[in-house]
């Protein structure tokens, strides 16, 4: 099972790199290009992010939770946006404030690898 968590946040991080060039394009040829420009920008932020957590995992403790915590609270984020601009309202009450703190939440983790050991030692 363990072998499965490096492959889910690398898929997240492709995930989030192709969502956030998607995004940019209907940004720029229509719909509401304040909201989902964030949109775009939240998922090309994080997407590089989910990278390094990726190539850090042997070493970083809580990268497989600040991945998750980061990437499922990304595709939240972005998901309310996109969703506001084509239906007229979010997927549900507070969920682009739930992705947000998601995300939020996911880099504490990240941080609070520095004082956890390092995988292996």
């Amino acid at each position: 099972m363990k072998e499965i968590y490096p492959r889910i946040v690398l898929f997240l991080a492709g995930s989030l790199g192709a969502t956030g060039v998607a995004l940019s394009a209907m940004a720029a040829h229509g719909g509401d290009p304040r909201l989902i420009g964030a949109a775009a920008t939240a998922c090309m932020a994080q997407a590089p992010a989910l990278l390094g957590l990726y190539l850090g995992y042997q070493r970083i403790r809580t990268a497989f939770v600040a991945s998750l915590l980061i990437g499922l609270g990304c595709l939240l984020f972005a998901g309310d946006l996109l969703f506001r601009t084509r239906m007229g309202h979010g997927l549900f009450p507070m969920s682009a404030p739930t992705g947000g703190m998601m995300m939020i939440l996911g880099w504490i983790a990240v941080a609070a690898g520095a004082f956890a050991p390092a995988r292996g030692q």
